[in-house]
């Protein structure tokens, strides 16, 4: 049994969604693809920066370029798609209450208020 820390998958956890993560076909070698996802994990529930993945899931730019890259081609939509089936097959999900909460999105600036600038406009005059 593997010791499960805080934010990672349990074995059967990763038993449901690793067969839904690409495969390794030519080119180099890749990180272990659970090393990678606990390492988004550990980002995501935290709310940790990138860069302060800690160590043991590898570097900060090659998790975060695989989580582009799965975000991209769909593979974190199928792994999604799969728990919620999990969930719904245990009576655990309310398909009306189904919600993504998006409270952590940033807003640009502009988006709470601020003044947008436009090329022609300069800024006003200093009073000697």
């Amino acid at each position: 049994m593997t010791v499960v820390r805080r934010y990672e998958f349990t074995d059967e956890d990763w038993a449901l969604i690793e067969p839904l993560l690409p495969r390794q076909e030519r080119g180099g070698k890749w990180n272990d693809h659970r090393t990678v996802m606990n390492g988004m994990f550990w980002v995501l529930r935290s709310g940790s920066a990138w860069r302060d993945l800690p160590e043991r899931y590898g570097k900060w730019q090659t998790i975060y370029d695989r989580f582009v890259r799965w975000r991209t081609d769909g593979t974190l939509d199928r792994i999604a798609d799969r728990l919620k089936e999990r969930l719904h097959g245990e009576g655990r999900i309310e398909w009306e209450m189904w919600c993504v909460d998006g409270t952590n999105v940033r807003a640009m600036k502009a988006a709470a208020g601020a003044r947008k600038k436009t090329g022609g406009e300069t800024s006003r005059k200093t009073t000697p």
